[in-house]
């Protein structure tokens, strides 16, 4: 099974992440592998199911300190892009905060794992918050 990892590299309230390494999960542009959650490994993409893109996109930290007064972001700058959200095998939504949903496993519910845009209908799912299996 490949892991993911990245290095990281804190400025501010923003943590920088980034994949060594994507060539082996990708096939003509697509995911090569089957996608499954870090925690649990439910399944949430079949391969060749979504495109790759390279694009910086603040997200989220799984988990916030208590007395934080902002949101922590990671910018991660590879990911999965669905542009049907029937495409998943098993993801989340949250409720909408502007005009994004958050991604999160269906069946343990961590995450976020990416986001979804209202206004385009597309799903971004973070290569650095999965498992390729």
């Amino acid at each position: 099974m490949w892991w993911s990892m990245c290095s990281i590299a804190a400025s501010g309230s923003r943590y920088v992440c980034s994949m060594a390494d994507v060539s082996s999960l990708v096939s003509e542009g697509q995911n090569s592998h089957i996608v499954v959650c870090t925690h649990c490994e439910s399944r949430v993409l079949s391969p060749q199911s979504a495109t790759l893109l390279k694009k910086s996109y603040p997200l989220p930290m799984p988990t916030q300190p208590k007395n934080q007064l902002s949101t922590l972001t990671e910018d991660l700058s590879e990911w999965w892009v669905v542009d049907d959200m029937f495409t998943f095998d098993n993801i989340g939504f949250s409720h909408s905060v502007g005009s994004t949903k958050y991604l999160v496993c269906a069946d343990c519910e961590r995450g976020p794992v990416g986001w979804h845009d209202n206004n385009t209908r597309k799903s971004y799912v973070a290569l650095t918050r999965v498992k390729h299996a």
